[in-house]
């Protein structure tokens, strides 16, 4: 089964060729790396188009539309069986391309998620505050789906990998979603068909903007629990209407 391993870059020129060469030494030949750039005002672009090979497949934003709408557009534009998702800063681990393939295929399963470990900006590994995924929890849909409700850091995407039958079901991905790694953790804990290994499959770089937890206001946290009551219930027409066809 080939792979497609999608990414979405903006201002990525710091670590980017890291993260890059970690996924090449992975993929086949046959398999693809869509990159969806947002508009990226650094060398993001001449860093990529640098790369001579095919695999490499590059389409830019006409206007800034952030990371959910790059992402969206990556997933429609992957031609593979098996969809991986990577953000611009982390790492692969070794085998991970592998591992990850076998468990989805082995387990018949639409979505797979994993677990990270943690660097800094230097790459040192570092301890952070994120729960992350438990195997035992694979066939607990309805827990899985509270658990995204109340705000549990469980799900991303930078450690899942999904078949595009999935695809069907959520593309495309809604205006309002605040973000596309709930919307499909959702998508597959909905359709009972998840898993969940207990394997730290990336390093993930915690910097710059991204390396403290934010509280969040009453307001936002309000807003999050209404995006997620839509989410829900455009899913479950989705799948209702993916069924009846």
């Amino acid at each position: 089964m080939k792979v497609s391993v999608c990414i979405a870059t903006y201002n990525g020129e710091k670590y980017l060729k890291e993260q890059i060469g970690s996924i090449l030494n992975q993929i086949s030949l046959d398999d693809e790396l869509i990159i969806v750039d947002d508009c990226s005002k650094d060398r993001t672009i001449e860093i990529l188009e640098a790369y001579n090979d095919s695999r490499i497949k590059i389409f830019r934003n006409e206007v800034n539309q952030r990371e959910v709408f790059s992402f969206g557009r990556a997933l429609c534009l992957a031609n593979n069986e098996i969809i991986f998702m990577a953000d611009q800063d982390d790492v692969w681990v070794e085998g991970r391309l592998e591992l990850m393939k076998n468990n989805i295929i082995k387990s018949e399963s639409l979505l797979l998620t994993s677990n990270s470990s943690f660097i800094d900006g230097l790459g040192r590994s570092i301890d952070f505050c994120i729960e992350g995924v438990f195997a035992k929890h694979s066939v607990s849909y309805n827990k899985n789906i509270l658990a995204i409700f109340v705000g549990k850091t469980n799900y991303y995407g930078c450690a899942m990998a999904f078949r595009k039958e999935l695809k069907e079901i959520i593309l495309p991905i809604p205006n309002y979603v605040e973000s596309h790694d709930l919307w499909i953790a959702m998508a597959g804990n909905l359709l009972k068909s998840n898993i969940h290994i207990d394997d730290k499959t990336l390093l993930r770089r915690i910097h710059g903007n991204n390396a403290s937890i934010v509280s969040r206001s009453l307001k936002e946290k309000i807003k999050s629990r209404l995006i997620f009551a839509k989410s829900y219930f455009d899913l479950i027409n989705r799948i209702k209407n993916n069924r009846s066809n």
